[in-house]
């Protein structure tokens, strides 16, 4: 597991912020290895707009890309969202599963008892 720094975690952070990013991310979700010329199909603006949130994602390492040819690929990279998930969100979610464990464990105890 990679362990991403603040400053690197702030860029996911900034990235994710705006709607036509999370947009861009879910098309490449769904299509992965699509041109830029493909990505501005899914948005409403222009070709510049749409390269500069492009880069944005790379810097935030949410998008990687390959050159094929002429062309330009971009690719979702999910190992940044991973990290989020498991620092901000999992860790949360533990107590709660820890909690209903425990219930479940005295439940199942005092069951035995009667």
């Amino acid at each position: 597991m990679v362990a991403y720094s603040h400053f690197q975690m702030d860029l996911v952070f900034k990235a994710l912020a705006d709607s036509s990013r999370r947009k861009l991310l879910d098309c490449l979700f769904e299509n992965n290895g699509q041109t830029l010329m493909q990505l501005c199909k899914h948005l409403e603006m222009t070709r510049q707009a749409v390269s500069k949130h492009l880069k944005i994602l790379e810097n935030a390492n949410l998008v990687v890309t390959k050159w094929q040819g002429r062309e330009k690929l971009h690719y979702l990279n999910p190992v940044p969202i991973n990290e989020i998930s498991e620092r901000w969100i999992n860790k949360f979610e533990q107590n709660r599963l820890d909690t209903i464990s425990d219930l479940k464990k005295a439940l199942e105890e005092g069951g035995n008892n009667e």
